[in-house]
């Protein structure tokens, strides 16, 4: 075997792959050793299949990125030339500046608000004009609907 001490960190080494897993590749170094590739050290580009960028009995080129207790981690990818990249990052788009909502004034537009002329005078004038809208509502829903819908205050509402 050579000598093991020129697997260092950084150092460019070539090697030929000897295995091939689903999360990377073995090389194995002209000194006999053996490093792993992981997927997402094989190529600039996203990597599904590792089948598809690399077969058993290829000769590649590797950065060592790691030599630690006998374990060597290579990366194929850091040999390659980077992509290219728009020299500039994209502008963000300009946003407009914050404007808070305008304040919330009645509870909505309901019904007996918008067809009333004139407000009512007095909270019970308020109060018998909603149970009013409210009875009317609630009668149109029990004729529209024909079977009970959801809960029942008796349980089950198809009991007889």
């Amino acid at each position: 075997m050579g000598n093991k001490m020129s697997i260092e960190k950084n150092t460019i080494v070539e090697g030929k792959v000897s295995g091939i897993t689903k999360f990377g590749a073995f090389v194995t170094l002209p000194d006999g050793s053996t490093g792993m590739v992981h997927i997402s050290e094989v190529s600039q580009t996203y990597v599904n299949d590792i089948n598809d960028f690399l077969k058993v009995g290829d000769a590649v080129k590797a950065k060592v990125i790691s030599n630690e207790k006998g374990k060597i981690a290579l990366s194929i990818k850091q040999t390659q030339p980077k992509p290219d990249k728009p020299q500039k990052p994209p502008k963000p788009r300009a946003r407009k500046p914050y404007k808070p909502a305008p304040p919330v004034t009645s509870p909505g537009s309901y019904e007996w608000q918008s067809s009333q002329s004139s407000s009512p005078s007095s909270f019970e004038d308020m109060m018998s004009m909603f149970k009013k809208t409210s009875e009317d509502k609630m009668s149109d829903l029990k004729r529209a609907g024909g079977e009970s819908r959801g809960y029942s205050r008796r349980g089950n509402g198809s009991r007889k």
